[in-house]
Parts: structure tokens; sequence; C-alpha cells
């Protein structure tokens, strides 16, 4: 036997609200789905007359379904909003970019305007990417984490007054209990406001806070909406399933426990010596955080630095994961500049028949000012006295080479002590045909015995020692 709607309109019921348990018929049932919502964002206050609103918009039925009904009511109640599609491209191979294709049709189809946003375009990293380093678990952290920044990203980009979400009542209730169960005092205080956002920030609002998520397919069924239904390949590890199932069973038994979930988190209060996080902004990225720097930044660093699992936690594990990265990469710097000692000081000293003044230093001041000795005294590579001399020989021969080469006389030397010290910058140099620049050179003469030939400084970088401010990676 046909049952009447409850309205009295005349006609059959065709459903049953899960949220009242009336019989409706299709009619009745979409005008008072539709004015529920429309009383949820007056009581609220969530738009101003001109206001522009992005929608964020993933091709879900929730998402759908609210693009829908802020286009009717706002045609039918004369809000005067610009409305526009936000969306978000995490790079899920197999679902966003199949759910893609259904927002640019609801796009088409209410006649938005729309703007895409990727993980990869914005942080460099697509969710399979990051599932890649991070696994199964806790993956859920990443996305959710960058997805509400990358929304604020995108609604900042776009210059709207507010973004208008899709979470529904069940959403919000399954939040409610997540939060209760890790203990969250500060998101348990604010999951259940209508809007969020602080002073200065682009405020998110909720127009499906009092829908029930029954209700919102059935809205999308009969209404015929074109929406993407299959589940995020990733989200079958999220905690937030657990919430999910343990609410499902308890609606079976008492359907109107969403809403009593909803306003036990409405009605709760934190007693006045509990310290809350306040908002601030993220000294790195400048959007909203609670933190100096936002979670979505400690992420990214993480990632980037190989250390995918630093954001996972509390805050002071990540301080002690990145000081132990910090030490680590200190102690490799020094190892590696210890190696490259240890290797140039196994060379013999020379480098293109030069011999190392480093090493050899006080030899060579001994060779200046005493007379030869008999006995052959060798230098660090083996050489003798008689080795250094011809050297220096040749190294005071091709001084004088490079002094004709420039068109520079050369100096008078007095007795064979008397060294000559040339600085030439090659960088500065400007030949003309055979002319030179001679501000370019620097010619010094000395009678001091401690001076040391400087003429040329090849073995300078073979067997000097380095240190970190000569190492650039």
């Amino acid at each position: 036997m046909p049952v009447p709607c409850r309205t009295g309109c005349g006609k059959n019921a065709m459903l049953k609200r899960p949220k009242t348990g009336d019989a409706l018929c299709k009619e009745c049932f979409f005008w008072a789905f539709e004015t529920e919502i429309h009383f949820t964002i007056t009581k609220g206050e969530l738009f101003k007359k001109g206001d522009s609103v992005a929608v964020a918009a993933s091709g879900g039925k929730d998402s759908t379904v609210l693009a829908h009904v802020l286009k009717t009511l706002n045609e039918r109640y004369n809000y005067g909003l610009n409305l526009m599609l936000l969306s978000i491209d995490e790079g899920i191979t197999g679902y966003r970019d199949d759910s893609l294709e259904t927002v640019k049709q609801n796009r088409d189809d209410y006649e938005m305007a729309l703007k895409i946003l990727s993980y990869k375009e914005l942080y460099g990293w697509t969710m399979d990417e990051i599932v890649a380093q991070i696994g199964r678990k806790n993956n859920c952290t990443f996305c959710g984490v960058f997805r509400r920044q990358a929304l604020d990203r995108g609604a900042a980009m776009l210059n709207v007054k507010c973004i208008a979400t899709g979470h529904n009542a069940d959403d919000i209730a399954e939040t409610v209990l997540m939060n209760v169960l890790r203990g969250d005092i500060a998101r348990l205080k604010r999951c259940t406001a209508i809007s969020t956002g602080s002073e200065g920030t682009i405020p998110r609002v909720k127009p499906l806070k009092y829908t029930y998520e029954k209700e919102i397919v059935m809205y999308a069924h009969y209404k015929k909406l074109v929406y993407f239904s299959t589940e995020c390949v990733f989200a079958p590890n999220a905690y937030r399933g657990h919430a999910r199932a343990l609410l499902k069973d308890m609606e079976k038994i008492r359907p109107t426990c969403i809403m009593d979930i909803i306003y036990s988190g409405e009605t709760m209060e934190v007693k006045e010596a509990v310290s809350l996080p306040s908002q601030r902004v993220c000294i790195r990225c400048n959007f909203v955080s609670s933190q100096e720097v936002c979670k979505a930044c400690v992420l990214l660093e993480g990632l980037n630095k190989g250390l995918p699992k630093l954001g996972i936690g509390k805050s002071s594990k990540a301080k002690r994961m990145l000081e132990e990265y910090n030490a680590k990469q200190h102690k490799s710097l020094e190892e590696a500049i210890k190696d490259i000692n240890e290797e140039y000081e196994k060379n013999n000293c020379i480098s293109k028949g030069k011999v190392c003044r480093s090493s050899c230093k006080s030899k060579q001041t001994a060779q200046i000012n005493k007379t030869h000795k008999t006995t052959s005294e060798t230098c660090c590579n083996g050489q003798s006295d008689e080795k250094l001399n011809t050297d220096n020989d040749i190294t005071n021969s091709k001084v004088k080479v490079l002094l004709k080469e420039y068109g520079l006389s050369e100096p008078a030397q007095d007795d064979s002590s008397n060294l000559i010290a040339v600085k030439i910058d090659h960088s500065n140099t400007e030949k003309v045909g055979n002319a030179t620049n001679d501000d370019d050179f620097e010619v010094d003469s000395h009678n001091t015995d401690e001076q040391i030939v400087d003429e040329d400084d090849t073995c300078g970088g073979a067997c000097g020692k380095i240190d970190s401010l000569h190492i650039s990676f």
C-alpha cells in the first residue's frame, strides 16, 4: 500500500529521510533539503552579498551537491554571490585524474569558472611519489596537510572572500570522534565550527554541516547529478576509516547519534588552565599555522632531505631528527675534507715541476740564508738541496720571461737573495694586440731574507690543506 507524503501534498512518498524518519515525495524532499541548507547559511551568516566564493570541488558527491545547491539558492534567494570552482590535483593515478574529468563536467553544467592546482606544481611532489617514500601508513597526513594549504593558495590566487567546503554532518561527527580518541583538544574545539579561519586569512565555511551523508547521496541520485564515487586508493589505511566504521555501527542503533556527537562537540568546554595553540602565520610560506613553521613546510622539508617521517608525530621528535640530520651532514663534510687532505699529503709535494712552498718553506729560507751544505738535505719528497737550487733558478727564469712578455723592465737584483713577487690577475687582463693594461700587475722587490718566491701558486692547490670554506657543494 502506498504511503502518502508527510507534507500532505497529495503525492505518494518516495523515500524516508534518514535524518528525521519522514516519508516524503521527491519534490518535498528537494525542498526540505535545500531549505535546511539555506537556513544554515543565513543563521551562520556565511556569505555577504557580492562575495566571491570558491567551492572546493573534488568531483565527489559532497562537492557536486554543494555546487548545485549553492547555485540554486543563489538564484532563488538572490545571494548575489560570484561562485567558482577550485580543485586540487594530488597526483593520485587512477583516482584524481578521473575525478577531475567530473569536475570539468560540473564546470560546464553549472557555468562556473574552474581553477586546478596540483601538488607537483606547488610542492614538487605528487602523492604517488610521496607514498613511494613514506609507504601506505601516514600518507593521508601528507595529503590532508598539503590539500588544506593548497586550497588557501588557490583561494589567494582567485582573490575570493571565502572557501565553501563539502564537509557534511557525518564528516564532522567522525572528526569529533577522532579528536576525542587522539586527545587533540585544540582541534576538538574548532572542528565543529561552521566557519574557521583567523584574522587576515581566508575563512572556510561548511554549508552542509547539518546535512546527513545519506541524504546527500539521495539528493544526487534523484537529481541525476554527475559525480565521481570511487574511493581514494590510499584511503583504506587512513585512521579516519576506523572512526567512520564506529559511527556507522552506532547510526544503525541510533540514527540521531550523528547530530548528538556534533552537539557534544559544540558544547564541550576546555578548562582555563589548558593552554591551546593560537593560529598564526608560518614564517616560511606566510600561510595560516599553529606553529612558527607550519606542518606543510615541515613535511616538505622532510621529503626534500630524505626524511619522510620528519613531520609525523610530535614536534619534539621532528626537532630531534633535524638535529641528527644536521650533525650527520657536518660529520660527512669533515670526513670528506680529512680524506682530501690525507690524499694530498701522500703526493710528492711537486705539481707541474714546482717545489711545494707550503711544506718546504723552512728548507728554502735556510738555503737562502746559509751556505750550501755538503751533506744532502732532502725535502719532504726526498729532493736534495741542489734540486731546490735548480728549481729556484727555473722559477726566477720564468719570472723574467713573464716580465719580458708583458713589456716590463726587470728590477735590479743585488744578489741571489733578492726575490721577486709578481701578482697577475688574469680575469682583468685586457689585451689589444701586444698591449696590456699595466695596472693588472704588481712588481715588488725586497731585500728581506724572509720573503718567499710567490710568482706562481701552482703547488698551493695541490698539497696545501683545505677546509670547509674552500669546498662548495
